[in-house]
């Protein structure tokens, strides 16, 4: 480092549940990448990866398989999005041996509250005349009881946790349809006919398997497959940088150490509601060790980031450019503000 050729760095890679959780944590864990051809979000294959640990442990991006990135923008469609290739991917690993696995919810193009995911897994959701239902939301009003007959029973010595970096709930102003499904195609009209499925998912999930997962932080993420693995996989839903925290072995690494830097694209308000800054600031607070991110852009106002440990936030550009100057320029814009941001820190005297 040029500004201090003496430091000792130690390299810890996070995410918060989203983009990046597989190579992470297959990184932290040596797990060996798998492939998987399994069913895109509106029927197609597509080749998603997973990984596989020595002691067991699974870990999946949802997005690999279910994901919004997978579908050109004309093609949106959240009644026929399906999260059916993550169970596939679940299926797939459990085939492999694993004993724990780890689901990163974000990016999806569903919001089916899990149904797909469920129905690769052997549940059945039937309407009154017995009909066995498509596996997305198109007729979710319909449903009348779910079948467990044909359900996976490896699932119930599974040890399954969903890491997520937002904590809606299923449904209501605040869930999975009203907040995310815009996003995913839907207009004012299509949220209401989306949330109102979701709402009888969750009642005939409380009344058939007795289990009340809709209020569960998190279980609105990914279009409600939060509430899916809760509701059909006995699984967790937690804070993703929490999650990938442990995992990585941020808090020793963090022991003894002088500073701490860590970055995203942006640092704003809403930085504070589970992204992995947050995250790795609050813990380097716990630690003594000052905080400093680094961000394509700062937002104007930081919330409670400064008081949860983020001593200061600086932002890539060094001049007036557009974001495709910025981001040609990342490695010499991310270098320059460690460099700087080191250098500020050395000034500020000894430890």
């Amino acid at each position: 480092m040029r500004a201090c050729p003496t430091a000792n760095l130690t390299i810890c890679p996070v995410a918060d549940g989203g983009d990046g959780l597989l190579d992470v944590a297959a990184s932290a864990l040596d797990g060996q990448i798998k492939y998987e051809s399994v069913t895109g979000p509106l029927g197609g294959k597509v080749d998603a990866a997973y990984a596989l640990t020595t002691d067991g442990t699974a870990i999946i991006e949802m997005a690999l398989a279910s994901g919004i990135a997978l579908l050109d923008p004309a093609d949106l469609d959240p009644f026929q999005a399906s999260s059916f290739g993550t169970g596939e991917l679940v299926v797939a690993a459990m085939n492999a041996g694993a004993k724990r696995i780890i689901i990163g919810l974000g990016g999806s193009a569903t919001n089916d509250g899990g149904i797909g995911f469920a129905a690769a897994l052997g549940y059945r959701f039937l309407a009154a005349n017995g009909d066995v239902l498509p596996a997305t939301p198109s007729r979710l009003a319909e449903l009348e009881t779910i079948d467990t007959s044909l359900v996976d029973p490896r699932l119930a010595d599974m040890a399954i946790e969903c890491a997520s970096d937002v904590t809606n709930p299923l449904c209501g102003d605040e869930g999975a349809s009203a907040v995310f499904g815009p996003q995913k195609g839907a207009d004012a009209g299509m949220v209401q006919q989306l949330d109102a499925g979701l709402e009888r998912l969750s009642q005939t999930v409380a009344r058939d398997l007795s289990i009340a997962a809709a209020e569960t932080p998190g279980a609105g993420a990914a279009g409600g497959l939060g509430f899916g693995v809760v509701a059909f996989a006995g699984g967790t839903v937690r804070s993703g940088i929490d999650l990938v925290i442990e995992l990585v072995g941020l808090e020793k690494a963090l022991v003894g150490s002088d500073l701490c830097i860590t970055g995203e694209g942006r640092i704003d308000d809403q930085t504070q509601f589970g992204k992995a800054p947050a995250g790795v600031a609050r813990l380097a607070k716990a630690q003594g060790v000052p905080c400093i991110a680094l961000a394509g852009s700062i937002g104007s106002d930081l919330g409670a980031l400064p008081d949860e440990g983020l001593t200061a936030s600086f932002a890539l550009a060094d001049g007036p450019m557009t974001l495709e100057q910025s981001m040609a320029q990342t490695e010499y814009l991310l270098a320059r503000a460690a460099e700087q941001s080191v250098r500020l820190y050395l000034a500020s005297g000894p430890r």
